[in-house]
């Protein structure tokens, strides 16, 4: 496989990289070079190109270089455009056309064409269109950061016309590309979400990896200690510690302010911002240098001096060194981004040992809930950040917990494994899809505890379903399409045919490509009717031992909450006395989904086999818990597995279910063949 990157931002080199060397040089470049370094280990990739743009300047003679080796596999190619000099984002779009010819001008010339372009940003997108549509290689799409989330920041009416440009060229993107990657769920599941042109079935969620091996053995650099030193009364105190470019969606001006209206974090602990690489400020491109100059008026307003330090410049060889000043400080890592896509900033400093306190906006939402390795903030809330602070300092239990959880991280965000899921996705893409024989019968489940939770069982299921001819495959999950699809590729789980999500508020039906999915809008409008979303979160509002989920787990159809038993039949009593119709289910003896009253595990499946034309006798079903309770109780061929939570077996209305022997998705196969027993005898 062939595979050809286009990234035209930012100074684009193969080593020594000067990360804030400009506005535009920064973490996409990180992961789009950590990627090609991964997806080169891959036997089946033959060939991997980076192309970017040639630029020549006082940024440096190499980014006119025309052609740069990154591996025995991989090669950076910089290609001629309208412009000689650098292009700040905002100017991009007038390179696009020229570069794209020279592009399928360049992939003429060589023995094979790409199999396949994987674009980064949206402009690079625009590129990857202009040459399917001459050449027919398809791409995928990495958008990094999107202009509405910046818009919002930004929070200007009108939004100005470069940015309204550069929302028409995502808009574009995400219509034209074959799959977008998305590296969190915030991503894929809130940002895109503001776009016409979003379908979330085309979206998947790859959290980058990152080569955290170097910072887990972080040591201290005497050279980098005397830079921070020098700006500190107390250089011995507890660090809190910020390492991000100077550009305001990074917010650090948020972290002073914390840091300067909170007394006692100033008694406690020093800032050190670490900020990119300046000579002169006036040098600095895009609104660096505004923002910089941000932070010094706040150091001065609140009289920082001798607390906060600020170094010129560091080396890229330097940043696990600054990690470990902090940590062996006992300090903490602040990332307080307006929104931050991924943050491998965070993933570093955690591998490090060092607690983290996150922005809520983003990727930290997926790092700290996987890892628990810290707290996460609203980064409009300067008071939240220092409360934060304060907590995990003066709390060595919490701070011993977060830094244990920082260990979790290189297990979870391994490149190796993201470039397994990568190039799994960009093969099916390609392979050509034998018909599927006709369907006879249909097998849904859930997945926690159902499905996966066995790596023996998920692998002997695996390879029973490789079997099961005219066996159409679903699951019905509480969890979104997104986080689904995350875990099933994790755990190599065979791709479902139907995917019920969200507790049966959704349903996405798998394409002919293999890959992407549907959303079935037929069942999104069948239970939509009389559904009051606003009233019914009005109506439990407050409501005592009931406490909202995440932002990620409310959907247009479904609100989540915590709450025991009691507090779901109250919460049924109030809908009920507010006249509000809905349905209430309630597992695992916390989590609490309020649906449409037409909505569930249940009726989605029967909306499924109706769709699939099948009788009742040729489906099964298999759950553990209560939130499968309406799928199991509707469905003749039940199966609860061995390892069953709520009381399923004894449950009044479950009494028709086959109890499996077995856990897990042993038991779903057990069950199974209970019932085409049964149905064998009765034949």
């Amino acid at each position: 496989m062939f595979v050809l990157h286009i990234a035209l931002q930012g100074c684009l080199r193969g080593d020594d990289v000067v990360y804030g060397l400009t506005a535009d040089t920064g973490g996409h470049i990180r992961y789009l070079l950590d990627l090609v370094a991964a997806s080169a280990q891959d036997r089946d990739v033959t060939r991997i190109v980076v192309a970017t743009r040639r630029f020549t300047g006082p940024l440096g003679a190499a980014y006119a270089v025309p052609e740069e080796r990154l591996s025995d596999k991989a090669t950076l190619v910089r290609l001629a455009s309208a412009s000689p000099g650098y292009r700040v984002k905002e100017e991009m779009h007038a390179e696009v056309a020229c570069f794209a010819d020279n592009l399928v001008a360049w992939i003429a010339a060589q023995d094979c064409a790409p199999d396949l372009i994987h674009a980064h940003y949206a402009d690079a997108a625009t590129v990857a269109a202009l040459v399917e549509d001459r050449l027919g290689i398809p791409f995928v799409f990495t958008a990094h950061s999107l202009g509405q989330v910046k818009a919002m920041m930004l929070g200007a009416s009108p939004v100005r016309p470069d940015l309204a440009r550069r929302i028409a060229t995502e808009e574009d993107a995400l219509a034209r590309a074959h799959l977008v990657i998305a590296s969190s769920r915030d991503e894929a599941e809130v940002q895109y979400a503001g776009y016409d042109t979003y379908d979330p079935g085309r979206v998947r969620v790859l959290p980058p990896g990152s080569d955290l091996a170097r910072f887990a053995a972080a040591r201290p650099h005497p050279r980098v200690d005397a830079a921070i030193d020098r700006f500190l009364h107390d250089p011995a105190k507890p660090t809190i510690l910020a390492l991000a470019r100077p550009v305001a969606r990074k917010n650090l001006a948020a972290l002073v302010r914390a840091y300067g209206e909170s007394a006692a974090l100033r008694a406690r602990a020093n800032l050190v911002i670490v900020a990119g690489t300046r000579e002169d400020i006036d040098a600095l491109d895009g609104d660096m240098a505004e923002t910089m100059r941000d932070l010094l008026v706040l150091i001065d307003r609140y009289d920082l001096y001798g607390r906060v330090a600020y170094p010129k410049t560091h080396r890229p060889e330097d940043v696990p060194a600054i990690y470990a000043y902090a940590r062996d400080r006992g300090g903490v890592f602040v990332n307080p981004a307006l929104n931050e896509p991924f943050g491998l900033t965070l993933l570093e400093a955690s591998a490090a040992g060092l607690p983290l306190v996150a922005t809520d906006s983003g990727g930290p939402n997926d790092i700290v809930e996987t890892c628990g390795n810290g707290l996460l903030v609203d980064p409009r809330a300067p008071g939240a950040i220092a409360a934060a602070c304060l907590r995990i300092l003066g709390d060595p239990a919490l701070y011993a917990r977060c830094v244990a959880g920082g260990a979790r991280a290189a297990a979870t965000y391994d490149w190796d494994r993201h470039a397994a899921r990568y190039h799994g996705l960009l093969r099916d893409l390609l392979a050509p899809r034998p018909v599927a024989p006709p369907t006879r019968q249909l097998l849904v489940c859930d997945i926690d505890n159902t499905l996966i939770g066995c790596e023996a069982a998920l692998g002997i299921f695996r390879r029973w379903r490789s079997r099961q001819a005219g066996l159409a495959f679903g699951v019905a999950t509480g969890r979104s399409f997104h986080s689904a699809m995350a875990v099933l590729e994790q755990q190599e789980s065979p791709r479902p045919q139907v995917m019920i999500t969200s507790v049966g508020s959704e349903i996405y039906h798998l394409d002919g490509n293999g890959v992407t999915y549907t959303v079935d809008l037929a069942w999104r409008q069948t239970i939509s009717a009389g559904w009051d979303r606003a009233g019914v979160h009005d109506a439990l509002c407050g409501l005592d031992g009931l406490v909202p989920q995440g932002p990620l787990e409310q959907r247009a159809l479904k609100l989540s909450y915590f709450g025991d038993a009691a507090v779901a039949r109250r919460v049924r009593d109030l809908l009920d006395e507010a006249g509000l119709p809905a349905r209430v289910i309630h597992s695992h003896g916390r989590y609490l989904d309020v649906l449409p009253a037409a909505a569930s595990k249940g009726t989605a499946v029967d909306h499924v086999r109706a769709l699939y034309a099948l009788p009742e006798h040729a489906v099964f079903v298999a759950g553990d818990s209560g939130n499968d309770i309406e799928m199991l109780r509707v469905r003749t061929q039940a199966i609860i597995v061995a390892n069953y939570s709520d009381d399923l077996a004894s449950n009044a209305a479950l009494q028709h279910s086959y109890v499996a022997r077995r856990t897990h998705a042993r038991g779903i196969i057990e069950g199974v063949s209970h019932f085409r027993r049964m149905l064998a005898h009765v034949g």
